[in-house]
């Protein structure tokens, strides 16, 4: 794809990305497929389909008690447990308040060790990881931004994230739709969006200005972005998802640089 080709201009040392079709054909990439980079928060989508392999296994529940109290498996997968950022300090009451939290998937890792007596990373890589053939991926510390993967492992996650083999089709588009409803946040770099939608693991596009997708992008996007300059996100209604990584932090350089691709790739994807 042409549109990727942009990536060239960006102020970073190593870039690469590549756009999936729903099929799990690869539209196109660019860079260095198989050049491994640090995720930050995109690890969290990871984190949450391993969380969502262990409730369909019965491991775990969503509506069981974890993190604070009153909190679920829900709260935790959907930023609404209570807890601080990142500490282990309650800051609101469960489902009142969209507090992201790294501290809540640091909960929700530990609690998913203990229920089935596996090592969190250890769970991701035989749930997730490896049925998928992401050989290049491991979790080396915190489940909620620890992650180090590839352009080319993560296009097999956004993959299967069209195209679901690990989970039901409908846990995950329960997982993409929004959790608590009508809650309001902020949203990190982006500052405070009433709504600030988010699924389980997922955040959702809806209609939060400023973002770091596309003005073209739908409503119905989700994915997730990292401090460490990286993104993936799904459009159903383009039939397909972007991924791109790079290795310099997030800051104003990604917040102008990346709603412009978003919008190239997308109008590549529309037929002429």
């Amino acid at each position: 794809m042409e549109s990727l080709r942009m990536i060239e201009n960006w102020p970073v040392e190593t870039a690469a990305a590549a756009v999936v079709r729903a099929d799990g054909t690869r539209a196109g990439s660019y860079g260095p497929a198989g050049h491994r980079f640090a995720l930050a928060s995109v690890t969290k989508p990871l984190a949450a389909y391993a969380a969502l392999i262990a409730v369909e296994e019965g491991a775990i529940e969503l509506e069981e008690p974890a993190g604070p109290a009153g909190a679920t498996v829900r709260h935790l997968l959907a930023h609404t447990s209570g807890l601080a950022f990142d500490e282990h300090r309650t800051m609101a009451g469960p489902g009142t308040r969209r507090i992201y939290s790294n501290a809540g998937f640091e909960v929700l890792g530990d609690h998913i060790a203990k229920a089935t007596d596996i090592p969190f990373a250890e769970y991701l890589r035989q749930a997730v990881l490896e049925p998928l053939g992401m050989t290049s991926t491991d979790l080396p510390g915190s489940p909620a931004k620890d992650g180090v993967s590839t352009v080319e492992d993560l296009a097999r996650f956004a993959a299967e994230l069209q195209a679901p083999r690990l989970l039901s089709r409908e846990t995950v588009d329960g997982a993409t739709s929004v959790a608590f409803p009508g809650l309001t946040g902020v949203l990190p770099g982006y500052g405070h969006q009433r709504p600030n939608d988010w699924g389980l693991g997922f955040e959702i596009r809806g209609a939060k200005s400023p973002h770091w997708t596309g003005a073209s992008s739908s409503p119905r996007t989700y994915g997730h972005f990292g401090q460490a300059g990286t993104f993936l996100w799904v459009d159903p209604e383009a039939g397909a998802a972007c991924v791109a990584l790079t290795d310099r932090a997030f800051g104003p350089w990604a917040v102008q640089a990346w709603p412009p691709l978003t919008d190239a790739v997308l109008a590549e994807l529309r037929p002429a």
